[in-house]
């Protein structure tokens, strides 16, 4: 099935507006168009704007569309490897997290600006992580939601106990930070 194409909402529906990061409830009938469907959530179109569903919502765009969401996230994942923990399956958790806006995830978007990964504290052998990540622009209020899409992904993973994950302005971002890879996916050179 293909994700192209209007859409309406069959039940009511929250939703998080972008950019301002309000919360706001999408009338079951609402008429949307999916735009990105990246990292478990989707960013749809309406008249009004657009909005970010989470995943546990996905149920609101009917069964067909969650169906075929579910088949390309699951498409998209990658399967967990039996490897010792290593700082590269955090970096891999994070590279699941995406500005619902743009098409790249934030560590390629260069968001990621420090990744600290603390040593066992006891003998279940489980980290501490503390992240420090920017934004592609200071007044998006989005932030807290991204932010809480890479703690939540970097928790998911066996040997983390628990994730911090600070937004910081400095250096401030630039689109010189994207990396090779987020660059050929935008189309620039």
């Amino acid at each position: 099935m293909s994700l192209d194409g209007e859409i309406q909402l069959i039940r009511d529906t929250s939703a998080t507006m972008i950019p301002s990061g309000d919360e706001h409830t999408l009338p079951a009938g609402t008429r949307v168009i999916i735009s990105q469907a990246l990292g478990g959530s989707v960013t749809i179109r309406t008249d009004q704007g657009l909005y970010r569903i989470d995943g546990k919502d996905l149920d609101a765009l009917g069964d067909t569309t969650r169906a075929a969401l579910n088949e390309q996230s699951s498409k998209e994942a990658k399967t967990p490897s039996d490897e010792p923990f290593s700082e590269d399956h955090v970096w891999e958790a994070m590279k699941g997290c995406f500005d619902p806006e743009i098409p790249v995830n934030v560590v390629d978007l260069g968001l990621i600006y420090d990744l600290q990964i603390s040593e066992p504290a006891s003998d279940d052998g489980r980290h501490s992580v503390q992240v420090k990540m920017t934004l592609t622009a200071q007044g998006c209020g989005m932030g807290p939601v991204i932010a809480e899409d890479v703690k939540n992904n970097i928790e998911s993973l066996n040997k983390i106990a628990e994730a911090k994950v600070d937004i910081v302005w400095d250096p401030p971002w630039t689109p010189h930070m994207i990396s090779e890879e987020g660059r050929k996916k935008l189309g620039i050179e």
